[in-house]
């Protein structure tokens, strides 16, 4: 219901799409209506750590509009990022990030082919953070499958150690259960962290059962 109704309203406001991204240190999502095309090549390039709009919502956490004037691209990444962004349409946007829980962060932008926005002239502040806190909520709730999101590689060592991990085996017991050493099981285990970019081993065989790798 909230992805077939936002088409609607983001035209109904003057905008030509919308993306709402959850910014997760682990996992980032999207529900968008982006082409899909862009949205692969987003995640498949790592764009969520060099989009500058992402980088201005975390600093400021206040509704802001932007455009490649707005925010310069001062690295090669971030220039790339901006012409393919506007290949797609994406030339301009107004962006609306809110605190989640844990401390994390969601964002609706709003976006046009327009060279550039006002904030003041193009949107209501105060209606569109509420917004913004009402369909993270919504979203969340009724665990709405993302457009986009984080892509993540474990070989099948890892997943199968991760796996033993998820249901409570010790290293020992995995080692046994998949004839490695002790020493093998832990590099495996700890490259499954690093490759979900997990700060501990709960927490990447947590994020890597809801991702379905495991």
């Amino acid at each position: 219901m909230l992805t077939g109704a936002l088409p609607k309203l983001v035209d109904e406001l003057g905008f030509d799409s919308y993306a709402y991204l959850y910014v997760h240190p682990s996992l980032t999502k999207a529900v968008s209506n982006y082409a899909p095309e862009w949205q692969d090549h987003y995640f498949d390039s790592s764009y969520p750590t060099i989009d500058p709009v992402v980088a201005a919502a975390k600093s400021s956490l206040r509704p802001f509009a932007w455009c490649p004037n707005s925010y310069p691209a001062e690295t090669k990444e971030a220039r790339r990022f901006y012409s393919e962004a506007a290949d797609f349409g994406i030339r301009s946007g107004i962006s609306v990030p809110v605190r989640t829980a844990c401390r994390h962060m969601s964002m609706l932008t709003l976006a046009s082919n327009k060279p550039s926005l006002t904030l003041d002239k193009d949107i209501d502040q105060i209606a569109a953070i509420t917004a913004v806190a009402y369909l993270h909520a919504r979203i969340e709730e009724q665990d709405t499958k993302p457009t986009g999101q984080t892509h993540f590689d474990l070989t099948a060592r890892q997943a199968a150690c991760l796996k033993w991990s998820a249901e409570g085996k010790s290293m020992k017991a995995i080692a046994v259960l998949e004839n490695m050493s002790f020493s093998t099981v832990s590099f495996h285990l700890n490259n499954a962290r690093k490759a979900l970019d997990a700060s501990s081993l709960a927490q990447a065989t947590a994020l890597a059962t809801k991702l379905g790798l495991i």
